[in-house]
């Protein structure tokens, strides 16, 4: 709520975003890693916690108002106020009271109650047995109101029993326990057990005689009262009734005629000798109960909202049931903090309580979580949590202050029961926050790890948030509210639904009076409560409770059933309290003999009947947690535990793959589920199992060798790793991959050069999927084991192919299922046919489309090619757009039209260099693709540099659009014209490859001392770089000497303002992998999402990006934008996800 006050001095309403070198953004980080990094350690000690405060509640809290418990609250509002004398208001009834004390905490001796008694009789007459019904008769004859004196009948007749007047009362006396008769009182044998049986013994008028009301100083044990200080027989009278003015006169006369006997003192404070109170009881009404349910219903549905935009499938029901317990907890917990510290929370309806922790505490829960989902995903989980954690701790900190600063000041203009209230709410708040950091946390880790969130993660897209240094013109905040730069957000919902509910519980405290007076009492300008009064001045006496604290710890039943006596139908009455005179019998010994307990007498209870079991509780409760976490993670945190092993927060990690081939390996093909195939020089073709740890075998080595002709021009994997195809000069051969043996051979026609392309085509129809083989001399031939004779079809005549890229009919129709969100239009669109796009030697550009079985093809007009000017193509299967890539331009070419909707200017690109990514795609409005980002990364080629180009929308909320250019344009399509444009340059970027996430990964050569002190092979920007992470610094050795086989993993990331440079020897320092030696890297696939192979002479070296889980189908081109850890849900096949052979620079 700050940020939005502070709008017109800030510009934005957004918290500010710490540095990464803030210490406070670098606490809450290490935490966050360490929490995610010890799930079971940090959840064990949420649990432990909440087990502490939870099991106590049931202990701490009754219904029963004479135990010494916390009083649970109620479906009513009740307090007990002191009003102030300005009000001058007149009060319905006048209460004047007497307390009998005797020794200290004596007052239940046998000695003090027959003086009590004495004096009850001499105030009131005789009242053994009393029962005013039974005194009435016709006859009585009503005496003056001045008269000095009455009779026991004439004292009955003024009675409320007898009806309700101006002169009516009664009273309330504990020495009704023993019907006020004192032989009862000499023969009880136990007066205390008697006090304890008879505590809810009603009097003549239906109030219940609880010991809150006729005793003052109790000590509870085992909720039975043990001892009390006073006896507090009280007097409660209407204005004129004659039993008050003769109470006044005899209180008067005991002062001269009982100093033998009594020590008796006027309580007076400040010298006044009443106070006015108000005394409430008012249940829930039908508007209240329906301003609660609304309430409740807009926070629910704020929830639902908030929850469905996280796209979470899988982990929606969890994340709610994780929400649910941890505000759960709080509540709970802050209940019983509050019975602890004697905190009367019953004045409030219990219905209030949940509503607004529930609302301030997702502020904070789904900001942690759109952070984490906006991580890059590659980084670890330790990693991700705990950059999440520290770009958003401190705003919840902030806000977790500010709410309790709210509260604070609320609490010093509010009455006590609602500053009750606010002490609550500020007590959970903390909790909230301690729950949030413990319990919420490590349930998310668990998410990530287990890829519960893959989905919400797989499909965010990723905005490119303005930097704060971006000048905009200032405008005022109503201005840039309507213009829409400033969503009406919900990050204040908790703080606005808090002050409200605190202000409407305010204003039940003010009945039949108008809304002027209302809010004036409320913000205190016209005050109907005034300040407590002080505590007693009776120091001599050690009073165990002052009378104004007595006042206050009246129970709302009690006030209810005094309502019904003196203002039936009403929810409250004003009662003038005078001051009680205080009777001490002489000789009493008032001396402290022990402290007043700082606790209430339930935890002096529970702690002396329940440790054991608490203890034993706690200890299972943990214990469970603990076996049940093992059980369910027992993979993950295996997984968990390499991960933060030795590479400590470090992204990048190598394994080798060594032993399998005694020359170098030539050719490499890789699968998403982490199958990798090796061709080596020595003629042996091995199948590795990343995932299983590194394990393999040989392709007939059990068999015939000379199935296997070499040389193998090319060989692909399908998507779904089931068959692994080798291209021969003369044949295909198939091996099954889940069989271990050979399938069919397809025979082809006889040619010794790599062809241009060779993949597989996704056929659910078939058992077998078809392939498709593309030579340089133009011909695209269909290869299938149900047909003898290959299907051929020259796409180019009298030229020669130097770049092709495809797309098939079923990766695109999955593509627009994927970009239209919404079902309704998804059936509405067919799919293209299958498309080869393909350049020649003299730069013209084709296009072949599959009609059936055949194909027809076309010329494609884009762009101006200089005169044998090399053109390369390259698809862009999410998208169904091609990319045409000139020396110094890039045109992007709709599929569908086969016109470009826009050319980008570029430095100029090495031939065959370009690779692009691109973050998620989504359907806007109008019908076209829109993307938060689009990066295209090349190598200039004068000087062998890698640039990385990025385009991303000019203003927050917009995207960019694949629209036609010439097409009008809604408000929230940035046009690419527009496109913000920045540019990163990687020097001796070395041999390279773009993970699908946009994460680069290279391996290279490490340069000399000298070219490392420039820092010429870290990103050189050609804007300044924010929040740039530059890791794992390598050191060189000082005498420049450098190895020659000193090579270096590089990964380099750019994600909205966080960037990540991060550098990895390749080959560790204290492992012999028994490599060749080199002078120049083999050949380099994608494995997975977040992994790459490269051949290292006759080793082969796995270089993973943060956390890889090699799951089927997971794998694709380029420009996925940020995938999930291991995501489980199947993409869209493309037909340039069959694995392009990587060739060999030797051959």
């Amino acid at each position: 709520m700050i940020w939005y006050l502070l709008y017109p001095f800030r510009g934005t309403a957004e918290a500010p975003v710490l540095a990464d070198t803030h210490p406070l953004r670098g606490a809450f980080t290490r935490y966050g890693r360490y929490a995610a990094s010890h799930v079971v350690t940090t959840l064990l000690v949420s649990v432990a916690v909440a087990a502490l405060l939870i099991y106590p509640f049931p202990f701490l809290y009754t219904t029963d108002f004479t135990n010494g418990a916390s009083i649970l609250p109620e479906h009513a509002w009740t307090d007990t106020l002191p009003l102030d004398e300005r009000n001058r208001v007149e009060p319905d009834v006048i209460m004047r009271s007497i307390w009998v004390h005797g020794n200290y905490f004596q007052a239940l001796n046998k000695n003090v109650l027959l003086s009590a008694l004495e004096l009850q009789d001499k105030l009131l007459g005789p009242t053994v047995n009393f029962n005013p019904r039974l005194q009435i008769s016709h006859s009585v004859d009503i005496p003056n109101a001045t008269a000095s004196d009455l009779t026991p009948v004439q004292r009955d007749t003024y009675h409320v029993v007898n009806g309700l007047t101006n002169e009516s009362w009664f009273f309330q006396s504990p020495l009704q326990y023993w019907s006020c008769s004192s032989e009862i009182i000499k023969k009880d044998g136990d007066v205390t057990a008697t006090a304890n049986e008879r505590k809810k013994q009603s009097t003549s008028v239906n109030v219940t005689l609880r010991h809150s009301i006729v005793f003052s100083g109790k000590r509870f044990q085992d909720r039975q009262l043990v001892a009390a200080d006073a006896l507090v027989i009280t007097l409660v009278h209407h204005r004129d009734s004659p039993v008050g003015r003769i109470w006044q006169e005899r209180i008067q006369a005991l002062k001269h005629e009982m100093t033998d006997k009594w020590d008796i003192v006027e309580y007076s404070p400040n010298g006044r000798t009443s106070e006015l109170y108000e005394f409430q009881f008012r249940p829930m009404s039908s508007q209240d109960v329906v301003l609660l349910g609304l309430a409740y219903l807009l926070v629910l549905i704020y929830f639902l909202i908030s929850l469905s935009k996280l796209r979470a499938v899988k982990s929606k029901a969890g994340l709610m049931v994780t929400v649910m317990a941890q505000i759960f907890l709080a509540i709970l917990s802050s209940f019983t903090i509050c019975a602890i510290l004697k905190i009367d929370l019953s004045r409030i309806p219990r219905l209030g309580y949940p509503v607004v922790i529930f609302s301030m505490s997702l502020e904070n829960i789904f900001r942690l979580i759109n952070a984490v989902i906006l991580t890059p995903s590659e980084d670890s989980t330790s990693n991700r949590i705990g950059h999440a954690f520290g770009e958003t701790g401190h705003t919840a900190l902030a806000s977790v202050i500010q709410n309790l600063l709210i509260l604070y000041g609320l609490s010093k203009i509010v009455s006590p029961g609602v500053s009750a209230f606010c002490t609550f709410a500020a007590i959970a708040l903390i909790f909230d926050f301690f729950y949030l950091s413990t319990f919420f946390l490590s349930v998310l880790s668990v998410d990530v790890r287990r890829t519960e969130l893959s989905d919400a993660l797989a499909k965010a897209s990723f905005r490119s948030h303005r930097s704060t240094s971006d000048m905009q013109s200032r405008q005022t905040w109503i201005d840039a509210m309507l213009q829409g730069r400033i969503a009406m957000s919900t990050r204040i919902a908790g703080t606005i639904v808090m002050v409200g509910f605190v202000l409407i519980a305010q204003w039940h405290f003010f009945e039949n009076e108008s809304v002027i007076n209302k809010l004036s009492r409320i913000i205190q300008l016209s005050p109907k409560y005034k300040n407590q009064p002080p505590s007693s001045p009776l120091n001599d006496l050690h009073q165990g409770r002052s009378p104004t604290s007595w006042l206050g710890l009246q129970d709302h039943e009690t006030a209810r059933e005094l309502i019904h006596v003196i203002k039936p139908n009403a929810y409250s009455y004003i009662a003038r309290v005078l001051h009680p005179t205080i009777f001490v019998l002489k000789g009493s010994d008032r001396n402290v003999s022990s402290g007043e307990p700082w606790f209430p007498p339930a935890v002096y209870d529970f702690v002396r009947h329940q440790w054991a079991p608490f203890v034993v509780t706690i200890l299972v409760v943990v214990a469970a947690v603990r076996l049940l976490m093992n059980c369910l993670l027992w993979d993950e945190l295996a997984d968990s535990a390499g991960a933060n092993g030795s590479a400590g927060d470090s992204l990048l990690t190598v394994k080798t793959l060594s032993r399998g081939h005694t020359l170098d390996v030539a050719l490499l093909s890789a699968s998403s589920d982490g199958h990798l195939v090796s061709v080596g020089l020595d003629r042996v073709i091995r199948v590795w199992n990343i995932k299983a740890g590194g394990e393999s075998y040989v392709l007939g080595n059990d068999e015939d060798s000379s199935v296997v002709p070499f040389p193998i021009l090319a060989m692909c994997i399908d998507e779904e790793s089931h068959w692994l195809a080798f291209l021969t000069s003369d044949k295909v051969l198939l091996w099954s991959l889940i069989k271990l043996q050979w399938g069919p051979t397809i025979r082809v026609e006889l040619d010794r050069h790599k062809p241009e392309a060779f993949f597989f085509v996704p056929d659910d129809s078939a058992n077998i999927p078809s392939l498709l083989l593309i030579r340089r001399h133009g011909v695209i031939t269909e290869l299938s084991t149900d047909r003898v004779v290959p299907n051929n079809y020259t796409m180019i005549r009298e030229s020669t192919i130097v770049s092709v890229s495809s797309l098939t009919e079923r990766g695109e129709q999955i593509r627009i299922a994927m970009v239209h969100e919404r079902s309704d239009h998804t059936n509405d669109r067919k799919g293209f046919p299958a498309q080869v796009m393909a350049s020649t030697r003299e730069g013209e550009v084709r296009i072949a489309n599959q009609e059936g079985h055949s194909w027809s093809s076309s010329a494609v007009n884009v762009g101006m090619s200089r005169d044998r000017e090399l053109v390369s193509i390259q698809a862009l299967p999410e998208l169904g757009f091609f990319l045409i890539i000139r020396s110094q331009t890039v045109d992007l070419v709709d599929s569908q039209t086969l016109r470009a909707i826009y050319t980008f200017k570029v430095d100029p690109i090495q031939p065959k260099s370009m690779k692009c990514f691109h973050s998620r795609p989504r359907r806007m409005r109008c019908g076209s693709v829109a993307l938060w980002s689009f990066t295209l990364a090349y190598l200039n080629t004068c000087t062998q540099d890698l640039t990385v180009q990025t385009y991303s929308p000019q203003n927050e909320g917009e995207s960019l659009c694949f629209c036609d250019p010439a097409a009008p344009t809604r408000k929230t399509c940035c046009p690419w014209q527009r496109a913000r444009e920045s540019k990163r340059v990687i020097k001796n970027p070395g041999i390279w490859d773009a993970l699908p996430s946009g994460i680069m990964v290279g391996v290279r050569r490490k340069s000399s001392g000298k070219y490392h002190a420039n820092n010429h092979y870290m990103p050189q920007p050609s804007q300044p770089l924010n929040g740039l992470r530059r890791r794992h610094r390598t050191t060189q050795p000082a005498n420049g000497h450098i190895n020659q086989e000193n090579w270096e993993v590089w990964m380099f990331s750019h994600f909205g303002k966080q960037e990540t440079w991060e550098t990895l020897p390749l080959c560790s320092g204290v492992e012999d992998d028994g490599h060749l030696f080199v002078t120049n890297l083999g050949p380099m696939v994608r494995v997975g999402r977040a992994s790459v192979a490269v051949g290292l002479s006759n080793v082969i070296k796995v270089i993973m990006v943060g956390n890889e889980r090699f799951e089927t189908g997971d794998d694709s081109q380029p420009g996925d934008g940020m995938p999930a850890l291991g995501s489980r849900r199947r993409k869209g096949p493309s037909a340039l996800r069959g694995k392009h052979t990587g060739h060999c620079p030797h051959c």
